[in-house]
């Protein structure tokens, strides 16, 4: 299901570097060439949501100077602005602008635009030129600097997990798996089935179209444990890249599903009788300058590169579940059964760990970050477990010994959090972990978690109707 990481070749590289622009000059010419009237500027906030403008096309220019308020990074998911007078320390009360920058590399065609448009993705910059530094993509540019800094390169391919459910515009009646081209819903497991997804063929031909003319680079497609759960790997390759490719694979399946009357959801646990969705990040770290795997020794045995980046993953995941696990709803999927992993234990082969180690040869050895949600932000989730990862590299962390049978049946040496309160209470208490990650972005993303569970609170379930109203 998973291409094995390995450093792209100098030829493959180049290909990459001639397909996309380098440049706003490049960038003005593959707009040209397509003939774009539109371009919709994207900057991904917090939680993931594509916040930004639309523009005609002669009005994107290199000094037009687009803006957009600073606090649009800090919003919750459900829009509002947390409830925290510490934000005013954090972000400037004034509200001021951000000073956004297109990445040309970013750039991709809307395939499902009726006039030719594009989207690029912008970074945030304050009015001095520096990054706006709690924004995610600057936060996965910071730990990426760090690797580059010691001459290695983190390789990474995500596997996301995904449902499709029948449309439901009431918030009050449960999912429900969508009807296929039999006519009919999902009623048992199909893991691995083949006629399973050929029941949804026409919405999987304009995933891989939409794809292809985007360049996500996509691989395989399975069809997962759950009724109407499906699975997404990408191929190998650099975080950042593959942080954007997730961020526009995600508004593509939405836009996708739509067309096809039904909807895609990337929630963590969507149905209740259902397993829940992953977003899991397979990892290796190379060496720039040879391109040999740091997590091999020359003789093809594992390094202790390897085992110490592993440690740090075991030591630090606890402190940053809050970013693999970002919702009330994420609690549902972690909490128990159907192989979502509740520990940080590692193994060969063994998918009851929290980080299992695939087979695989001395140049393609990784390991596989399996505790990432399919709802967290790909550009925090991929710079947590890569700071994770480096603190255990460079502190030479030693691992604890290897999980060899089912972790879910032994009680594991370090617990992960189960509620979201806790896990934000444990966000970057390390302090090489907060400084890594970034103290300014630490405490806003703890106030915007905060904030969410209290709007949470405030939402009376059907749980407690049901079972409070008249009994208690």
């Amino acid at each position: 299901m998973h291409q094995p990481p390995s450093s792209p070749t100098p030829a493959q590289e180049g290909a990459a570097s001639d397909a996309l622009p380098r440049n706003f000059n490049e960038l003005e010419a593959w707009l040209n060439r397509r003939r774009v009237t539109e371009i919709e500027c994207l900057v991904p906030d917090l939680t993931g949501v594509a916040r930004g403008k639309i523009l005609p096309r002669s009005k994107f220019t290199e000094d037009r100077g687009m803006r957009l308020p600073e606090s649009i990074i800090g919003l919750t998911v459900t829009g509002n602005w947390p409830e925290d007078e510490r934000l005013d320390e954090l972000i400037s009360a004034n509200d001021r602008d951000m000073h956004l920058v297109p990445d040309a590399a970013t750039v991709r065609p809307v395939p499902w635009a009726a006039d030719p448009t594009a989207q690029v993705i912008h970074d945030c910059h304050f009015r001095d030129g520096a990054e706006v530094d709690y924004a995610p993509r600057s936060v996965l540019k910071q730990v990426l600097r760090l690797y580059a800094q010691r001459g290695w390169r983190p390789v990474v391919a995500p596997e996301i997990e995904f449902y499709l459910v029948a449309k439901n515009t009431d918030p009050d009646q449960p999912l429900r798996p969508p009807l296929g081209r039999s006519g009919r819903a999902e009623t048992s497991r199909q893991h691995y089935s083949i006629d399973a997804v050929n029941e949804f063929d026409p919405l999987f031909e304009d995933i891989y179209d939409y794809c292809e003319a985007m360049e996500l680079d996509v691989d395989t497609l399975i069809h997962e444990v759950g009724a109407g759960q499906m699975e997404i790997n990408f191929l190998h390759g650099d975080a950042l890249d593959l942080a954007d490719k997730v961020f526009f694979f995600k508004r593509t399946l939405r836009e996708v599903a739509l067309r096809h009357n039904m909807y895609a959801t990337f929630m963590a646990k969507p149905m209740a009788e259902e397993p829940g969705s992953a977003m899991h990040v397979h990892q290796s770290v190379v060496d720039i300058a040879s391109g040999r795997n740091l997590f091999s020794q020359p003789d093809g045995s594992a390094s202790a590169a390897f085992t110490h980046y592993i440690g740090g993953l075991q030591k630090y995941i606890p402190h940053v579940i809050a970013l693999f696990a970002p919702y009330v709803n994420s609690y549902r999927r972690l909490g128990g059964g159907a192989s979502a992993p509740t520990n940080v234990e590692w193994g060969n082969d063994n998918r009851t760990v929290g980080i299992r180690v695939p087979a695989a040869n001395a140049q393609n050895r990784r390991l596989e970050n399996r505790v990432i949600g399919a709802d967290a932000n790909p550009y925090v989730a991929l710079a947590a477990t890569l700071a994770c990862g480096y603190l255990g590299m460079v502190g030479q962390i030693e691992a604890l010994p290897e999980m060899t049978g089912d972790a879910g049946n032994q009680r594991s040496a370090i617990a992960l959090a189960q509620s979201l309160p806790e896990a934000v209470r444990m966000l970057g208490e390390p302090p090489e972990l907060e400084a890594l990650l970034g103290r300014r972005f630490c405490a806003i993303y703890r106030a915007v978690k905060t904030s969410e569970y209290a709007e949470f609170m405030r939402v009376i379930s059907s749980w407690e109707r049901e079972h409070l109203l008249q009994h208690v």
